[in-house]
């Protein structure tokens, strides 16, 4: 069952990321960032229960780990088109596979691996295509950005895996989402001393709710999927990052971006990848 969980969350996970990138047009990232997952913690808040004060450190270290990622990629989203976000976030895998094989000893059959470097290679292939169409000045600015976006969420993919050894799902998920949104707090307050108030302007949008809904449905699936007897983080974070499949179809449909026939053959290498991994 972790891997049909696992095809879900990318799937929610792509939607997410293109509802992610509408609730910017008319937000800042700080704004997005806090609102969404506030709700996200409040539609959790039935699952916060009691821990010890070592689980909760663990919870906030985490915290931070994932608050570096999404403020790093979100404001790298705003220099970059989001097929071109998307497929640098699949180089995490990469990563992400290489330290599950030294650290946790994961081994991968040989249909797994045909579909992990399938999939790979598609989120390299398509990367490359989505670089050459980004001006250089956005590039200066969205690619160092989106460099530490990877470094900390391979660390938090890492560490879930970890902590998820001992530690139940939902309580893993309430408490995180609210730590990341007393960090997002601190940094939007942070950010308006510094800046006045026209940096966090806020105005509702109906994109955040949906936001927010749909990473905590796939960050569940994704927990669980982790917390299942001889589930391969390997294969879990390969799966989700082909998320890139639904943000590749969006950035046509919603957000018209140009230039995406390149990428069409690595998008079918990545479903190949995933149906190969599927069928493992």
């Amino acid at each position: 069952m972790w891997i049909w969980a696992s095809v879900l969350s990318a799937v929610l996970l792509g939607l997410y990321d293109v509802a992610k990138k509408y609730a910017l047009r008319r937000n800042g990232v700080l704004p997005v960032l806090l609102a969404s997952t506030a709700i996200s913690t409040l539609l959790l808040s039935p699952f916060l229960s009691a821990g010890a004060p070592e689980d909760h450190l663990r919870l906030a270290f985490k915290a931070v780990l994932v608050s570096a990622s999404w403020i790093s990629g979100l404001a790298a989203l705003r220099h970059l088109p989001i097929t071109t976000v998307s497929t640098i976030k699949g180089s995490r895998p990469v990563f992400v596979v290489l330290f599950s094989i030294v650290i946790f000893a994961e081994r991968l059959a040989a249909l797994q691996w045909t579909g992990v470097i399938l999939a790979l290679t598609a989120i390299f292939l398509a990367g490359g295509k989505g670089s050459s169409e980004v001006p250089a000045g956005d590039r200066r600015k969205g690619l160092p950005l989106m460099a530490l976006s990877v470094a900390t969420g391979v660390a938090s993919a890492l560490y879930d895996k970890h902590i998820m050894r001992s530690l139940d799902p939902l309580f893993v998920q309430s408490w995180a989402n609210l730590y990341i949104s007393v960090i997002l707090g601190l940094c939007l307050l942070f950010t308006y001393i510094r800046n006045g108030s026209d940096s966090v302007k806020f105005r509702w949008d109906w994109a955040l709710p949906v936001t927010a809904l749909l990473i905590t449905v796939a960050d569940a699936l994704y927990f669980y999927a982790l917390k299942e007897p001889g589930a391969l983080l390997s294969v879990v974070s390969t799966v989700r990052r082909a998320s890139i499949l639904v943000t590749f179809v969006a950035g046509a449909l919603v957000f018209g971006e140009k230039n995406l026939r390149p990428k069409a053959a690595a998008m079918i290498m990545m479903a190949a990848g995933v149906a190969l991994l599927v069928l493992s």
